[in-house]
């Protein structure tokens, strides 16, 4: 938050195949549809599947100047490999959600960051599509963050998501509400 307004600069991180880059635009498109300032950086590793995977989002009330993040405010982290790198470049008082279904220590970060640790492969496979695990996590920052809502990136996903994939759109829509959902009751939001 600014003297201006919202700004927020986010590192959505994992590993290739994980839905990243989806992830990441999608919480784009959802602040655009918003009327929102939207920056998005993709960034792949060499290998692509398997390999690094993040992006570099920005949502501001005003113009953006930079779309590189050096020092996000929040961080979505789905893998350790991911955590390991990117977290100790999240702010004081930044928030880091992070899928517990693949990171298994306490991260060793500022005691000012709040974390909120979500099992988002289980979830997504009680959904019924472990592909969904990037949506659980966002869902979790959305309603953690407020700006926007899971709603909101529901009705987006169908401007970012290949037609031949509209199929998951249910899934993908429950996925984002298990993880707002998973946030209100473990985080009193």
């Amino acid at each position: 938050m600014t003297a201006n307004g919202f700004y927020e600069e986010i590192i959505i991180a994992g590993f290739g195949g994980q839905g990243i880059m989806l992830t990441g635009k999608l919480l784009a498109q959802t602040a655009m549809q918003a009327g929102k300032e939207v920056t998005y950086m993709p960034s792949y590793g060499a290998e692509v599947r398997g390999g690094t995977a993040n992006c570099m989002v920005i949502i501001s009330e005003t113009k953006i100047a930079c779309p590189v993040v050096a020092k996000p405010d929040s961080l979505i982290v789905m893998n350790k490999a991911s955590l390991n790198k990117f977290g100790p470049r999240l702010k004081n008082h930044g928030l880091l959600i992070m899928n517990s279904s693949l990171i298994d220590t306490e991260p060793q970060l500022d005691e000012t960051i709040e974390i909120i640790s979500i099992p988002a492969d289980e979830l997504a496979v009680e959904l019924g599509s472990q592909k969904s695990a990037n949506m659980v996590a966002l869902g979790a920052y959305l309603q953690k963050r407020k700006l926007l809502t899971a709603d909101q990136a529901g009705q987006a996903l169908p401007n970012v998501l290949a037609k031949r994939y509209y199929k998951t759109l249910p899934v993908n829509i429950k996925a984002l509400q298990c993880g707002a959902e998973f946030t209100k009751s473990c985080c009193k939001v």
